[in-house]
């Protein structure tokens, strides 16, 4: 692998993505208060609200592959290393969720591509948190 390469992957991060970042910042400005990464739930969502018992996962497009999002392409090298590891993430990503459903959890995706358009996000997260007018 290229040096090049091999930094870039190293600088993926599990938490406090740019993504995550983003909508948390969101969320704090609409007046929500919330958790994050409550390990003792199934796939440690990444914004928990333990009183309404609502979950956000946000995932990368190309990791979590975004269903028709022009960032979740395929690589070209190393395919059987990259297609089994990217069905895993999918495979987790809906035991996950069926297993925080089950639970009694609601759980809302929010994708990477998706951060970018606030005026469209801000109005999905408050419907989803129980709040379809703006607070205020």
């Amino acid at each position: 692998m290229p040096e090049g390469r091999r930094a870039t992957m190293r600088g993926n991060k599990k938490k406090d993505t740019r993504p995550e970042l983003a909508v948390r910042r969101l969320l704090h400005a609409m007046g929500f208060r919330f958790r994050l990464h409550r390990r003792d739930l199934p796939g440690t969502p990444d914004v928990v609200f333990p009183t309404r018992r609502k979950a956000i996962q946000v995932h990368g497009c190309f990791w979590h592959q975004h269903e028709g999002c022009r960032s979740a392409t395929l690589p070209a090298t190393r395919q059987e290393y990259w297609l089994p590891k990217l069905a895993r993430n999918r495979e987790r990503d809906r035991q996950a969720e069926a297993a925080l459903t089950a639970l009694g959890w609601q759980v809302m995706t929010v994708w990477e591509c998706e951060v970018t358009d606030v005026g469209r996000l801000g109005p999905r997260l408050r419907h989803f948190l129980g709040f379809p007018k703006a607070r205020g």
